[in-house]
């Protein structure tokens, strides 16, 4: 018999029963790994049982209350990693051949742009592209980044500068930022606005992690960590409520402008010197067979901003 016979009659782990693992090793937990799958738990659990049973090997030590990666499991999980990969390397050079802008584009988006920038840009999108199928999922820089480089996600929307590995980017436009403050605010004059003169505690950022907290800081020429006050922001939605209550004030970029999130608030925001802005821009993985097309899509993100 051939090796390529040989070849043929073994079972392989479908691309499926990787994803699932993968997402086992990340959340920790069946139930949360099931849901970001979009599965129930029962079918997440047969196919981690069936990837198991496949390889002959024990990748994940079950207990009550938690979940551990074996040291194969782990091993395996950097394999499955490439594999994936791969296979979406794959899908990119069949993607050439194809019409630009069409099919399936996985997009991450940080969450201090997407509320902004997609409501008013998706449409028209879709007019341009109707054959185009856009995936979207926001979250934070460092994590959408992570799986732009696991191979879940085909391209990033972000705010530069940011420290990213593997990645080549595109900058887009400047965003400028704003002062933010509830119109009645006795905590500053908006007009005659110095960072030198900001009150103890007065300044209301996002929490650590929000690339929008650190662009604020240094665009804002923010240098006194006194002026900044100790409790953070989950959300810009939760930060806006807190300016609204005249708890402080914040920065905003130039998007949020006439943004829903600011329709009945008693938020005002008021220019700032043009040097303080942050960077618009895209980014994908390095080597990706897609960049023409990316930097297509980035044209119209120019074309029709907000």
């Amino acid at each position: 018999m051939s090796l390529y016979s040989i070849k043929s009659i073994m079972r392989y782990p479908t691309v499926k029963q990787l994803r699932y693992f993968l997402a086992l090793s990340e959340a920790q937990h069946f139930g949360r790994a099931a849901a970001d799958c979009f599965v129930s738990q029962s079918a997440f659990s047969n196919a981690i049982q069936e990837l198991e049973s496949l390889l002959d090997a024990q990748l994940v030590d079950r207990t009550n209350r938690q979940v551990t990666i074996t040291a194969i499991g782990q091993e395996v999980a950097v394999q499955a990693r490439l594999v994936l990969r791969d296979i979406e390397m794959l899908l990119e050079i069949a993607a050439e051949q194809k019409k630009p802008l069409t099919g399936d584009l996985r997009l991450g988006v940080i969450p201090t742009i997407a509320p902004f920038l997609l409501p008013p840009m998706l449409p028209k999108l879709r007019k341009a592209y109707p054959e185009l199928q856009l995936f979207l999922r926001e979250d934070q820089t460092a994590r959408i980044h992570e799986q732009l480089m696991d191979g879940e996600i085909d391209l990033l929307l972000l705010a530069l500068p940011f420290e990213l590995r593997g990645v080549e980017t595109l900058s887009l436009y400047k965003d400028r930022f704003f002062l933010a403050a509830h119109e009645k605010t006795e905590r500053i004059n908006p007009e005659n606005y110095r960072p030198n003169r900001l009150a103890r505690g007065s300044v209301l950022l996002l929490k650590d992690g929000h690339c929008l907290r650190d662009h604020a800081l240094a665009a804002c020429k923010l240098r006194d960590d006194e002026a900044v006050g100790r409790f953070a922001a989950t959300s810009l939605l939760t930060l806006v409520e807190m300016v609204d209550a005249d708890l402080g004030i914040t920065f905003l970029p130039e998007m949020a402008r006439g943004s829903a999130m600011l329709r009945n608030t008693r938020v005002k925001m008021y220019s700032l010197d043009e040097k303080s802005y942050r960077t618009i821009g895209l980014a994908w993985r390095k080597g990706s067979a897609r960049v023409d097309e990316f930097k297509l899509l980035g044209e119209f993100l120019k074309e029709h901003r907000p």
